[in-house]
């Protein structure tokens, strides 16, 4: 028995634990639902709508993870920009009116941030909110990353097992100096690049300009250009047969990916991570980069030269370091069963609820193919969506959108990415469509292109 046989499984295991069940999507619909209703009650914010984005609107999201929302202000067609000191005092507004409602508690403003915001807990399984108005390049980037999963679906599962992993050695806190959920997502996107065969491109070869900058204009318009950019980028990286296509197990990418970073604190001090070239660059080559006064250095490929990990310190950054030599060094270590894994990639109170000795069946554990969509964007139980992936899969090049929204259009929700919300339905459609729907248009509408598949084979082989 190699490591692969028994941590491919594991893994396995602990994706099921933490990936999001319906009553999951129930209570963030639901917060949601309630912020809009708050929101409407604000005279200063009257016509704004309510947008998800970060993790949720990604679905990179775990069990346990917080929702990210964006007022954004009624602006006509256009984009809207508020300064940073009205956006300071809607979010005051916006919290006195909070402090009236029992359904959200441990309300925080921090002002002062890049990005101003709203912190607080809602009574709905105390999930963790951060609220910041015209919030357009978030809901981009959320996007963006929604849409590279449809390259290999790989990439989701890598990144719920990198953000469990880093709470197990609480290094995803920016708060304390160390990583944040992004830079994180950023790592994966950063190894999938860099991995060989490479799985995604460097994001350049999506999109070539700096998305932030991008974000003025008529809103309708400047969104379908960037998604038909992203499409037929994506759809000609798909379609290239010269590529050689990664078949390595989610297991082996994992055990890769924590190799990859156990001298990043060595590393740190003249290379800086650049998921945009899909290379480590020399900061002293790299002049918009300069002067450089952080511990560790990812740029933001959507909005450059920002460093998305300024927030790690120089005395936390070999704790990260550490983080990964320890779980490097326990990984090859001569003895592994279940157990011990689990202590390596799980917190406890995740460890605890897992089955020992019960795998998933021979096939769950490994890497699925690029078309097979995630158990949690379909559910099982639900006739209607697999019927319409049925149908999907019959007529791949039918656009799943017909017409791109130009307003928010007000309607009842019955799923999001595909998911039933069973008990609260007057949730506002995200633009008028699904967030699947929404999100997946820069891929399928071009599914008719030609496509490379993988073949999963099996762990240690």
């Amino acid at each position: 028995m190699n490591l692969y046989s028994v941590l491919e499984p594991t893994l396995q295991q602990v994706i099921n634990m933490i990936s999001p069940l319906p009553e999951d999507w129930n209570a963030r619909l639901t917060i949601i639902f309630e912020l809009k209703q708050v929101v409407e009650s604000v005279e200063s914010l009257r016509g704004a709508t309510v947008e998800p984005f970060g993790s949720f609107l990604s679905n990179l999201f775990t069990r346990r993870g917080d929702l990210d929302i964006s007022i954004d202000l009624p602006y006509g067609s256009h984009i809207s920009s508020a300064g940073k000191k009205r956006k300071q005092n809607l979010l005051r507004d916006l919290q006195r009116a909070l402090i009236q409602r029992d359904e959200f508690r441990r309300l925080q403003l921090i002002p002062n941030a890049r990005v101003p915001i709203l912190k607080l807990e809602s009574h709905h399984r105390n999930i963790s909110c951060d609220i910041s108005i015209d919030n357009m390049a978030g809901q981009m980037k959320s996007k963006f990353f929604c849409w590279i999963n449809e390259i290999d679906g790989r990439f989701r599962d890598m990144v719920l097992l990198v953000k469990e992993w880093a709470k197990v050695y609480n290094i995803n806190n920016p708060k304390s100096g160390t990583l944040n959920s992004y830079s994180l997502c950023l790592l994966v996107v950063f190894h999938f690049q860099t991995c060989v065969p490479a799985i995604f491109p460097p994001l350049r070869d999506i999109y070539s300009h700096n998305l932030v900058d991008e974000l003025q204009g008529v809103r309708a318009t400047v969104e379908r250009n960037i998604w038909e950019t992203c499409a037929t980028n994506i759809a000609r990286f798909g379609s290239d047969k010269s590529r050689k296509i990664n078949r390595s197990s989610l297991s082996e990418l994992f055990h890769s990916f924590i190799a990859k970073f156990c001298d990043i604190s060595i590393k740190a001090s003249k290379l800086g991570i650049c998921p945009f070239t899909g290379k480590w660059e020399l900061i002293e080559n790299n002049t918009r980069w300069l002067p450089n006064n952080h511990a560790l250095f990812i740029e933001d490929p959507f909005e450059r030269p920002a460093n998305c990990a300024r927030a790690v310190s120089a005395k936390q950054l070999p704790r990260i370091s550490q983080a990964f030599e320890t779980t490097h060094l326990k990984l090859n270590s001569a003895t592994y069963n279940q157990n011990s894994l689990l202590a390596i990639l799980t917190r406890p109170q995740t460890s605890q609820i897992i089955p020992r000795g019960n795998y998933p069946s021979k096939n769950a554990g490994y890497p699925r193919s690029q078309k097979q969509v995630h158990r949690s964007v379909h559910s099982p139980s639900t006739v209607q969506h697999q019927t319409q992936n049925k149908r999907l899969e019959k007529h791949p090049s039918r656009p799943v959108v017909q017409q791109f929204p130009t307003q928010p259009v007000q309607r009842n929700v019955t799923e999001l990415h595909g998911q039933p919300v069973q008990r609260y339905p007057h949730v506002q459609h995200y633009r008028g469509q699904t967030v699947q729907q929404y999100q997946a248009q820069p891929v399928r509408q071009y599914q008719s292109q030609a496509q490379q598949k993988w073949r999963p084979k099996p762990p240690g082989k």
